[in-house]
């Protein structure tokens, strides 16, 4: 029992018959793949078909998995209001699921759902599958805008939920590859859309799941792919097991990328535990004492939800790596955590506001995992998985304006008032002085008419 295979498919409804109205020929080969995974899941005949979409309900923070007993859809929105499907949700395993927020404040749940009826992320496998099979409870999940090692994370709890139910489940990793692979597509053409599709392919060839954690979330961007997440759930699913692999095929001529993938487990296989490989890699990445001591504080904080005293909570080793200013200067400092290419957390000070610089990080740090009002607090399964970044600020400067700044040295000070905004130099993105000073300005809530004065500062980044 537990997760018996897992396919990589696309989306499109004009692969349907009834809505491609010939133009589905185009795809044959896509096609005669679909057919080949609906009679590999019919020869599996599971209880449980964990369906992942694109298209279904989808938060920011949050992983939403479809309430009640079941769901109904058409290809009504696609001109085909008679192909349509009623589908039964496997309650149990939802259930289950969903109380991994209760035992592990994982962000996986049934609230918000937006639309009860089933999408066509959802229904294009169902109109294969049910070809050849109907039976089997369907659980269907939406993706979130959480980075990727939390949409591994799902998969490994999707597994062990099936596990534990004693359910023979299957996962149907539904999702588009680029959507930027020709001029006629419809995005138009980027570079980074063929770049991706031939490193996705050759990760599922090779089962290279570890790969498929560490595609840069602007890269990903660039490509416009629809699935990536979708099969890093998958790819979650299958976390210390050995995997093999079945491409059966690959198309992009309509300017978006279908691939087609079985994926079937193995035994188990300690050098397959991605996600503790991509913990390890990050941990062995801090280099500087400032930031061993911001993730001591944060560690220390989460575990066991206290603050650590300095000196006296700090381990010997770590404090005699610290350089003599951290006890003998003060200065403001920003603690940064993202996760993923992502931002997790980031609070800092402008001016200093406690006795030395390592009580100054060691409070910020705290802050930047628990009170930035834009993330929920960190919860512990994440504290390997993050990186962080100390910067240690100079003394502000009056400036006359703009054409004193540099985005990649200075970091920029808007004040009118009380108002004041505040935005570190050197940061991805923000590639202009306009850049900056507008994105500050509005940290701090100040109007571009208002009269404002700026202050310019450099700072020292610790990684």
């Amino acid at each position: 029992m537990g997760i018996k295979a897992a396919f990589m498919v696309p989306h499109p409804p004009l692969i349907v018959p009834e809505v491609g109205k010939g133009g589905e020929k185009e795809i044959l080969d896509t096609t005669n793949a679909y057919e080949r995974v609906a009679k590999k899941i019919a020869e599996i005949a599971p209880d449980t078909i964990v369906i992942t979409s694109p298209h279904s309900v989808m938060y920011g923070d949050y992983f939403h998995v479809s309430p009640g007993a079941g769901a109904v859809g058409s290809f009504a929105n696609f001109g085909a209001p008679k192909v349509s499907f009623s589908e039964t949700y496997d309650a149990e395993f939802v259930f289950e699921l969903s109380e991994f927020w209760n035992q592990e404040r994982f962000p996986v749940g049934t609230l918000g759902e937006k639309n009860k009826e089933l999408d066509h992320g959802t229904m294009v496998p169902l109109y294969f599958i049910r070809k050849y099979y109907q039976g089997g409870q369907i659980v269907r999940i939406g993706l979130s805008g959480l980075p990727l090692t939390d949409h591994y994370r799902l998969g490994m709890y999707i597994r062990q939920v099936a596990e534990d139910l004693g359910r023979n489940t299957v996962i149907v990793a539904s999702g588009d590859l680029s959507h930027k692979l020709k001029d006629y597509g419809p995005y138009g053409f980027d570079p980074a859309g063929p770049v991706y599709d031939e490193k996705i392919m050759k990760a599922a060839e090779e089962c290279d799941f570890g790969g498929m954690l560490e595609f840069d979330p602007a890269f990903l961007d660039k490509a416009a792919e629809c699935g990536h997440r979708s099969f890093v759930i998958m790819a979650g699913a299958f976390d210390g097991l050995d995997v093999k692999s079945e491409v059966l095929s690959h198309q992009d001529v309509t300017g978006v990328g279908y691939g087609i993938c079985i994926f079937e487990p193995g035994g188990k296989n300690e050098q397959r535990c991605f996600l503790k490989s991509f913990a390890e890699k990050i941990g062995k990445a801090d280099s500087s004492a400032y930031v061993r001591l911001a993730r001591a504080t944060i560690e220390r904080y989460i575990r066991t939800g206290k603050i650590p005293g300095f000196p006296e909570d700090i381990p010997e080793e770590l404090r005699k790596d610290l350089p003599q200013e951290a006890t003998a200067s003060r200065a403001g400092a920003f603690v940064s955590v993202h996760k993923n290419g992502m931002l997790r957390g980031c609070i800092g000070t402008i001016a200093p506001v406690q006795d030395s610089i390592a009580e100054e990080i060691i409070n910020n740090a705290v802050s930047a995992v628990s009170r930035d009002p834009r993330f929920d607090k960190v919860r512990e399964d994440e504290l390997d998985l993050l990186e962080i970044n100390v910067d240690i600020l100079g003394e502000p400067e009056d400036i006359e304006g703009p054409d004193e700044l540099d985005v990649k040295r200075y970091g920029v000070i808007v004040t009118c008032g009380y108002k004041r905004g505040l935005l570190l130099p050197d940061l991805e993105g923000v590639d202009t002085v306009e850049d900056q000073i507008d994105i500050a300005r509005r940290k701090g809530g100040i109007s571009p008419d208002d009269d404002y004065t700026l202050q310019r500062f450099e700072v020292i980044r610790y990684k």
